[in-house]
């Protein structure tokens, strides 16, 4: 039998679905669902409640990546916090991509009929996921780890 611990990591992932599905004390998501924004934690980190768990858990933007709260990001906490917090959703599950590395939901939030993260690459927030670490310079110990000596 396989353990696993649902108070920290309460999403299974799908192979772990296959395993472990049965065994969740709690339902898995595997659908777009409606939830209301408990908080915001910053620009691409919320949590969520819901009618059918009974625990507030958190749900990581799918596709997007905004700035560390120590790099400025408070700007985008702070515009979606004005966007979404306290407020009722729309959650669209992608369902070959739905729980990140750290065990979060990912998914997209819709408010008012528009997707938020989209918006804040628009609106300079944030960037599409994988591109934020692409326009960093790199230190010079990194370069000289990549360069064959």
């Amino acid at each position: 039998m396989f353990d696993h611990d649902y108070v920290s990591f309460p999403e299974l992932t799908n192979s772990q679905l296959e395993n472990l599905g049965l065994s969740s004390p709690h339902i898995q998501i595997t659908e777009d669902f409606v939830a209301f924004v408990v908080k915001v934690h910053d620009g691409d980190t919320v949590t969520l409640r819901v009618d059918f768990r009974d625990f507030d858990f958190p749900l990581r933007l799918l596709n997007i990546d905004s700035p560390e709260l120590s790099e400025g990001g408070d700007r985008s906490r702070d515009w979606l916090k004005g966007e979404i917090e306290g407020k009722v959703v729309d959650v669209l599950i992608d369902k070959s991509n739905r729980v990140g590395k750290y065990g979060r939901l990912l998914g997209t939030i819709l408010a008012n009929g528009y997707d938020v993260a989209q918006t804040q690459i628009h609106l300079g927030l944030a960037v599409p996921f994988g591109e934020k670490k692409a326009s960093e310079v790199p230190s010079f110990g990194q370069l000289m780890q990549e360069v064959e000596i």
